[in-house]
């Protein structure tokens, strides 16, 4: 049988199981960016053309980059806490001081099956100023209740700790699985030379998921920035606009205010900021192992 032949026997399997796929891909990413980049150069009510007007006017506008570092602050938050902590608690896991690894991991998973929208009416009822669980405790104490979603100096903030509880399980899964593909026999050989966990966990296993870690992080910044459920959910961008993030802020313009065109371009301008730092960050640790 000749190399045509051969070609074309392998080439019609794949051709048929990825002609869906790429069909489902187009009508569901494709199709909608395209789209969302030709209504942002129309007019607001998408009646007339209007170029790069609306890209001009979002380079100017003050409540758009405040969006943005707000989601650059939970972005941070979200690196150091999910990220951190699961990196944390998955190291444990390769120690024997653990009991019972296979409920810890299904209790430390379970809030990643959630749906954002359920985790933010759970953490709203947490956060309650009258009936919530951490003003309960609060008041335990004989200590005033706090105004967790309502006070702008720390909305921010508080709206981010869901987001972490929610994906510490999704990055705990993705270290874990790295962690245990590390050769036996290099952990066993930091143990025979007296390294403790601290040791072992800092200077073999973190410099060897280093893959791993640039995957967890791209997938968590990326995340984060555009990040709307919980938002959307537990303060609607509120109060004023302090917790108010890029997703929220085209959704209010392109849906609320009936701005598409205007909402459409603060959406590219989304993915744009996005892939800038996701290529900063790519150099930036690609220089770093070049070093």
């Amino acid at each position: 049988m000749n190399n045509s032949r051969l070609f074309k026997l392998q080439a019609g399997p794949l051709l048929r199981y990825l002609v869906p796929i790429l069909l489902i891909y187009s009508f569901t990413v494709l199709v909608p960016l395209v789209l969302s980049f030709y209504y942002s150069l129309q007019n607001e009510s998408v009646t007339q053309f209007v170029g790069l007007q609306n890209y001009m006017a979002l380079v100017k506008d003050s409540d758009f980059w405040f969006s943005f570092k707000n989601n650059i602050i939970i972005a941070v938050i979200c690196v150091i806490g999910q990220i951190g902590i699961a990196f944390v608690i998955s190291s444990f896991f390769m120690t024997n001081m653990l009991r019972m690894a296979s409920l810890h991991r299904i209790a430390i998973f379970l809030p990643v099956v959630l749906a954002p929208v359920v985790t933010g009416y759970l953490w709203s009822m947490i956060y309650n100023y009258r009936l919530g669980i951490l003003n309960w405790f609060l008041n335990l104490f004989n200590m005033e209740p706090v105004l967790w979603l309502d006070n702008p100096d720390y909305v921010l903030y508080t709206v981010s700790v869901p987001l972490v509880w929610q994906y510490i399980g999704l990055y705990f899964i993705i270290f874990l699985a790295g962690m245990q593909n590390i050769s036996k026999d290099v952990l066993e050989a930091c143990e025979i030379d007296g390294a403790n966990w601290y040791k072992k966990t800092v200077f073999v296993i973190f410099p060897l998921l280093r893959n791993v870690m640039t995957v967890a992080l791209t997938l968590c910044i990326t995340g984060t920035l555009k990040v709307f459920d919980h938002i959307y959910v537990m303060t609607g961008g509120g109060p004023g606009r302090s917790s108010m993030v890029m997703a929220q802020y085209a959704y209010n313009n392109a849906f609320t205010m009936s701005r598409l065109g205007y909402g459409s371009a603060i959406s590219i301008g989304m993915l744009i900021l996005c892939a800038i730092i996701v290529l900063v960050m790519f150099k930036w640790i690609g220089g770093e192992e070049r070093g």
